[in-house]
């Protein structure tokens, strides 16, 4: 299995690769039902997207990250391995914080009136792209840190 997709990446590395990108192709699905007023199941798709990223964050991404890259910073910021997964994760962190005050501007009560979201589709619009940027950024992390290697 540790040549799944012709790198030299593990089965952690390789599930969530192939997680990310099933997850981007999920949030885009989540617009359309959007655009088909179809809230509900937009709400359902976009929060269980964003809490399984949670999940894969605090299991497979922090502890490469807090292991591999972050003693080496910031003296190695401009080598491609440790600039690649350094953009990765602070665009990663800005999305999935983004997207969790969406969720909780949105979809609860917890916040007070005056930090509710006002222009709720460009906000949402904004949370994808960035999504797809960080998984674009991801994936060139993948390919840095195991096809370049291998």
């Amino acid at each position: 299995m540790n040549q799944f997709l012709r790198a030299g990446a593990g089965l952690k590395a390789n599930f969530n690769l192939v997680s990310q990108l099933a997850m981007g192709v999920a949030l885009i699905a989540g617009a359309f039902l959007a655009r088909a007023k179809r809230y509900t199941a937009h709400g359902i798709c976009q929060s269980a997207v964003l809490l399984l990223n949670l999940v894969m964050i605090a299991f497979v991404m922090w502890p490469s990250f807090h292991g591999q890259v972050m003693p080496a910073l910031p003296k190695h910021l401009t080598d491609s391995y440790y600039g690649a997964a350094t953009a990765h994760g602070i665009l990663g962190a800005i999305a999935e914080l983004l997207g969790l005050y969406i969720v909780l501007a949105v979809g609860t009560d917890a916040l007070p009136h005056r930090l509710r979201i006002i222009r709720l589709k460009l906000w949402m619009r904004i949370e994808l792209v960035l999504w797809w940027v960080v998984i674009v950024t991801g994936v060139l992390t993948y390919y840095v840190w195991y096809a370049e290697a291998s």
